[in-house]
């Protein structure tokens, strides 16, 4: 859906009424992902309470305006044409810890909190499960949907619990009101990179090797997570410390240090995504501004100025490589969004 002159104006002015100086007008995505590239969101707010998400979901349901949510922008490639409709990032930043004795506690924190934020409040009283993540820039909300993890440790295996709003019947009948559901570990399908959530955002490659973008519903995501229970155990605190810092060493030494979207693509079974597009010739390759990191070959760096565009070519490039001279299909782990088509 595309807004005409006077209809954008009419949703700036309600978006206004509630949201006041956190809406902006033709926001550049670039400035809200890690990989520096993607146009403009026509409408742009910070969702701060689950109040608020619960209020703009209902809205935009009803008003058919096309709403897409977002986290840090860690793993997103925007489009250059940017994206119509409402561009709402996820605030929701706050958490508490039950402590259930015995060394034992359970972390409830809302979708917003960022990960490494939360290693550098957890580490002084103690509290472990989630130490293997300083390197992992987004959000818990975020870590859920690709069951985010490092160091042969990840999210699913302290994850017990989570909540979700749960706009899908929105998406279809827009006086439906959005449900909380709470689904547990065993409900979440996690594997490798992998959640019941992926699965809607998977981006796929057709037979001539070309990107094909996941289609964009009304509300999207139209389950959008806003609740974790995570399971922590007492460690000692100096220990806890140096094995955190000893991850982030490790990430430095191993990741470029240009801006980035993290890894590319999901390593295949038995191998590395790395390794292959390596092998495949493609490592230091430039399109653009963008280039195959010399450092680490499943990661594609901005070296200013690069367009989502000339990203998009060397997936492409390294993909179909790959799938040549290998015969190993490479699965995305960064997702598109945005206006792909335009």
């Amino acid at each position: 859906m595309t807004f005409d002159a006077a209809e954008k104006e009419a949703v700036y002015v309600e978006l206004q009424a509630h949201f006041r100086k956190r809406l902006r007008r033709n926001e550049l995505l670039s400035r809200h992902c890690t990989f520096g590239v993607g146009g403009p969101a026509d409408f742009w707010v910070t969702i701060e309470t689950r109040e608020e998400l619960m209020s703009v979901v209902r809205l935009c349901a009803d008003r058919l305006w096309p709403l897409l949510l977002v986290g840090n922008g860690t793993n997103t490639v925007y489009a250059d044409a940017g994206v119509r409709g409402i561009v709402a990032r996820i605030a929701l930043n706050g958490y508490s810890i039950e402590d259930q004795g015995g060394g034992r506690a359970l972390l409830l924190a809302e979708a917003g909190v960022n990960w490494p934020r939360l290693l550098n409040e957890l580490a002084p009283p103690g509290w472990g499960g989630l130490e293997f993540g300083p390197g992992i820039p987004g959000t818990l909300g975020g870590g859920v949907i690709s069951n985010a993890g490092a160091h042969n440790s990840n999210l699913g295996e302290v994850l017990e619990w989570i909540e979700v709003l749960d706009a899908r019947s929105s998406s279809e009948d827009r006086h439906s009101v959005p449900l909380v559901r709470r689904y547990q570990h065993d409900e979440l399908d996690l594997s490798y990179r992998h959640s019941r959530f992926r699965e809607l955002r998977r981006v796929e490659f057709d037979e001539q090797g070309n990107l094909k973008p996941v289609a964009r519903g009304l509300i999207e995501p139209a389950e959008i997570i806003m609740l974790l229970a995570i399971r922590l155990h007492h460690e000692e605190p100096q220990k806890l410390r140096k094995r955190i810092e000893e991850y982030k060493q490790h990430r430095k030494r191993t990741q470029p240090v240009q801006k980035s979207a993290g890894s590319v693509f999901k390593n295949p079974a038995g191998d590395y995504a790395g390794r292959l597009i390596e092998q495949a010739g493609m490592k230091g390759v430039i399109q653009g501004k963008a280039q195959i990191s010399e450092r680490h070959a499943n990661f594609i760096v901005n070296l200013g100025d690069a367009s989502a565009a000339d990203v998009v070519a060397l997936i492409k490039e390294a993909r179909n490589r790959v799938h040549e001279k290998f015969g190993v299909d490479l699965e995305l782990e960064v997702e598109l969004r945005g206006e792909w088509g335009e």
